[in-house]
Order: C-alpha cells, then sequence, then structure tokens
C-alpha cells in the first residue's frame, strides 16, 4: 500500500514540476517579446537588461559594485 502511495505522490510532484517548467517557459518568451519591442522602438536592450539587474539589487550592494567598478577602471586606466 506504501509503493503505490509513495509512486502516486512521486508522480503527482512530477507532473506540478512539469507544469510549472512549462509556466516558466512561457514566462521567459513573453519576457524575450517585451525585449523585443523595446528594441523596435529603439531602447539598447543590453542597458535594460543591466538596470533590472541593478534594480533587484539592495542598495549598499548597488554601490559597492560601483565602487568596485570605479576601483577597476582606475587600476586600468580606463
Amino acid at each position: 500500500m506504501t509503493d503505490h502511495i509513495s509512486a502516486e505522490q512521486l508522480r503527482l510532484l512530477i507532473e506540478r514540476v512539469e507544469r510549472l517548467e512549462e509556466e516558466k517557459k512561457g514566462i521567459s518568451d513573453d519576457i524575450k517579446d517585451v525585449y523585443a519591442e523595446a528594441k523596435s522602438t529603439g531602447f539598447d536592450v543590453k542597458t535594460m537588461r543591466e538596470v533590472v539587474k541593478l534594480r533587484k539589487m539592495e542598495k549598499h550592494h548597488r554601490d559597492e559594485a560601483d565602487i568596485l567598478l570605479e576601483t577597476y577602471k582606475q587600476a586600468l586606466g580606463i
């Protein structure tokens, strides 16, 4: 009896993961569409991706990254 329940539970978990993977693919496709739209209207997608990345960071992490970048640029004479 327990083997049947375990197999059923495993099947249900795998089906949930499969559904979520499909949703994730759909969302990923939607994001690509938004970037394509932005590019077609003249926005720089690379810069937009960087802004999205920066907005995810907490301010102190963003400040630290800026300081490190400046330090490295100065060290390389850029």
